[in-house]
């Protein structure tokens, strides 16, 4: 922050302005208003430097006390608001800010000025305490979605908007929380009741669905969508949709299908060490190393390959066995080839079905799944396995090799498929857990494990997981730095 005498504070003011091709002003929690001679005045008054600016609907007018900063196309100032209150405002040129490819923070900026209305039409009662757009690296709040604090004497509300544009709206929630939470602990004297959510009406059912399975008895929740022309409206989230899932029936391969004489051509490279065999749920078989598949069957047929998969024989998928053996090993000489570096979380995941038992001594290792029911989401940035244990009960795996914000209510997306399907008693009728394996499998909810590298949980999952539902019997499974040579847990909680 540069403190300058006013009469240089206006001088940095009016030079600004005179580069601008297209000045706005905005201030938190406030409308944009638009900068043009006829309603914008700055001078010096009483020995301050002071800029008043109006429009049909509001009349402006701050004490400018010192530059915040100063950036290309964008000017903050900190000021004194009347009576005796400080904050800051920014004067922006949107065509500089357009030309310097800078349309991301204008698009935010416009969205916190409707979400800022929403707020003031759907709660007329409650005080806009705070409204932002700012990120907060420290409390983990990204500035994408604009949050706000409502008060209404020592009661409140948090609340944050979603973007229509935006590529994550379904993030808004697991930023919500955080918000709520770091609210929660920022102001011990207010009762925040809950969290207000505004979803772009076209893509709010996973947030809404996600809703059903909080805990009521942690927070409340209202849920707004608006569509293209700003039309909103409350839901209601009893009676907001069905979850949109399907399972598919697990087939198990016969030897008509693939013929003994292939059969024997792959287990060379099939039985080698470190090769895993997997039965996907189409009843073909994959080959990997270490999570990585480089061969498939379809049909009579042999695919193989890493990136792409084209029509291949046995010695083919010998060579690449052995490539991947060499370069996709704990100890490899060459730990940044792409080969070691891609996709972590399938590595992760051949280690926990290898080993099951250090995961939960409870789960049966004969039948774990993947990818079961089939999920569609495609920023889905995990891999999941459904296993059961001796009891028959479902318990689905989350594997994370690195930090990710939206661990927990990705789960939930995936928890909550698999305990509808399982209340029905659809995976056994589809060919999943027979019982010769398992028994009969239980109704009842299944088990929720978050695992990942210990060191590696994001901080603000543990927020995130205060609010879920205590239906859920979700538990964080740490697991020891060199996870790729030896899969050890170090924490459960």
């Amino acid at each position: 922050m540069t403190d300058i005498v006013p009469a240089e504070l206006l001088r940095t003011i009016e030079r600004f302005l005179d580069s601008s091709h297209e000045p706005v002003l905005y201030e938190p929690g406030e409308e944009s208003l638009a900068i043009t001679p006829e309603n914008f005045v700055v001078e010096l008054r009483g020995g301050y430097a002071h800029i008043q600016a109006w429009n049909e609907r509001r009349n402006l007018v701050r004490r400018v006390t010192a530059i915040e900063r100063e950036t290309r196309g964008k000017l903050v100032l900190k000021v004194a608001r009347f009576p005796k209150s400080e904050g800051t405002i920014e004067l922006i040129d949107r065509r500089r800010a357009l030309r310097d490819n800078v349309p991301r923070r204008s698009a935010r900026l416009e969205f916190r000025d409707q979400f800022r209305r929403f707020l003031l039409r759907q709660f007329p009662a409650y005080k806009l305490a705070e409204l932002t757009t700012e990120a907060d690296l420290e409390h983990t709040l990204s500035p994408v979605y604009p949050r706000a604090l409502l008060r209404q004497g020592a009661s409140a509300w948090a609340a944050i908007g979603a973007p229509g544009d935006s590529f994550h709206p379904d993030g808004a929630l697991t930023f919500g929380l955080v918000w709520l939470d770091y609210l929660r602990e920022r102001e011990p004297a207010l009762a925040i009741q809950g969290l207000v959510l505004y979803l772009p009406a076209d893509r709010a059912k996973a947030t809404c669905l996600r809703l059903l399975f909080l805990d009521p008895a942690a927070a409340e929740y209202r849920a707004f969508v608006f569509d293209p022309e700003g039309l909103e409206e409350r839901v209601d989230l009893a009676d907001f949709g069905n979850l949109d899932t399907h399972l598919e029936h697990h087939r198990r391969r016969t030897q008509d299908v693939f013929d003994l004489n292939a059969f024997d051509a792959i287990a060379p490279f099939a039985h080698r060490p470190g090769v895993e065999t997997i039965a996907r749920s189409d009843g073909e078989l994959s080959f990997r190393v270490h999570g990585l598949e480089f061969a498939r069957t379809a049909g009579s047929d042999l695919l193989v390959g890493v990136e792409t998969k084209r029509r291949g024989r046995a010695p083919e998928a010998r060579i690449w066995a052995d490539e991947l053996a060499r370069i996709r090993w704990p100890d490899a000489a060459d730990r940044s080839h792409p080969l070691y570096l891609k996709n972590p979380e399938a590595w992760l995941e051949s280690q926990v079905r290898l080993h099951i038992h250090e995961i939960d001594a409870s789960l049966l290792g004969e039948a774990i799944y993947g990818q079961v029911p089939a999920f569609a989401a495609s920023d889905r940035a995990v891999l999941d396995l459904l296993a059961c244990d001796v009891r028959g009960r479902l318990a689905v795996i989350e594997l994370k090799a690195s930090e990710d914000v939206h661990l927990p209510l990705q789960a939930l997306d995936y928890w909550m498929r698999v305990r509808w399907h399982a209340a029905r008693g659809e995976f056994q009728s589809n060919g999943y857990f027979p019982s010769e394996m398992c028994g009969e499998l239980s109704r009842e909810p299944p088990r929720l494990l978050l695992v990942s590298p210990a060191l590696d949980f994001h901080p603000s999952n543990e927020r995130v997981l205060r609010y879920l539902s205590p239906s859920i019997p979700v538990e964080r499974i740490g697991v020891g730095l060199q996870w790729r040579r030896e899969l050890k847990v170090m924490f459960r909680s």
